[in-house]
């Protein structure tokens, strides 16, 4: 299956697609009619350096978007999505850590998330045909200073810290959300534990919601809500968030 990796070497980025043994890189990228142009040598993975695997303008994000979340939190559920934006340079990818923000916030909350990418310029796109506009997906730690949040009522500053969207480790282009399992597992501990079909509102129809309200663009992120058992991190924990047959995504939690 294709999966796409956005990755640098000697500080140059490139795209390629990953292979068990490395990353063959592209002449192009996925989102420019590139993504079938291999060329050179496989990179093997210790030789290159992982970025998240898209770069957008924009990380639109769907709060209480499971029934059992927004009731761990005490709200109701959403009878239309409930959008927030968090900002591109929160971007962090594979591997990389998530900087706790002392002095800034005392409880800081993992939640794992499905995520789109989008791959075709959607504006005002139906239901029908939000599925064209989808490049492919990859998996999302929507990490929030719950403190913060409770403490603003709105999400910004909550959600906004610089390493607090860790994304990858790729785009899958062939999946297909059904009823995989999403889980979330802090130092081998399993946090959360839910399936992508428990979405009160699915991919398609987010699509199609957000595009009524701002044009998305090639490499934009919808991220689409987080199921219950979100609970805290502190430095020094390691945050694996796994999404049957999409992968894992793992990162570090260090003071800053």
């Amino acid at each position: 299956m294709p999966r796409y990796v956005r990755f640098t070497l000697f500080g140059k980025p490139s795209y390629g697609l990953a292979q068990d043994e490395g990353v063959r890189p592209l002449a192009g990228d996925p989102f420019d009619g590139g993504r079938d142009e291999p060329q050179g040598e496989v990179l093997p993975w210790d030789v290159i350096t992982l970025r998240p695997p898209t770069s957008p303008t924009k990380i639109v994000a769907v709060g209480r978007n499971y029934v059992d979340h927004a009731k761990e939190l005490g709200n109701d559920v959403p009878k239309e999505p409930l959008l927030f934006l968090k900002p591109p340079s929160c971007l962090v990818a594979h591997g990389d850590d998530v900087v706790y923000p002392e002095g800034e916030s005392e409880l800081v909350h993992h939640e794992g998330e499905l995520a789109l990418v989008i791959g075709r310029r959607a504006r005002h796109v139906s239901e029908a045909d939000a599925a064209a506009h989808i490049l492919g997906y990859t998996i999302m730690n929507d990490v929030t200073a719950r403190d913060l949040q409770r403490r603003d009522v709105q999400f910004t500053r909550a959600k906004s810290f610089d390493t607090f969207g860790p994304l990858g480790p790729w785009l899958d282009t062939d999946f297909v959300p059904a009823a995989q399992r999403l889980t979330v597992h802090v130092n081998g501990e399993l946090r959360q534990d839910g399936r992508v079909d428990q979405m009160v509102f699915q991919p398609a129809m987010l699509v199609a919601y957000v595009s009524r309200i701002m044009t998305l663009e090639p490499g934009d992120v919808i991220t689409t809500g987080t199921p219950a058992g979100v609970g805290p991190l502190v430095p020094g924990d390691r945050v694996v968030v796994a999404i049957e047959g999409l992968g894992e995504l793992e990162n570090g939690v260090v003071g800053g």
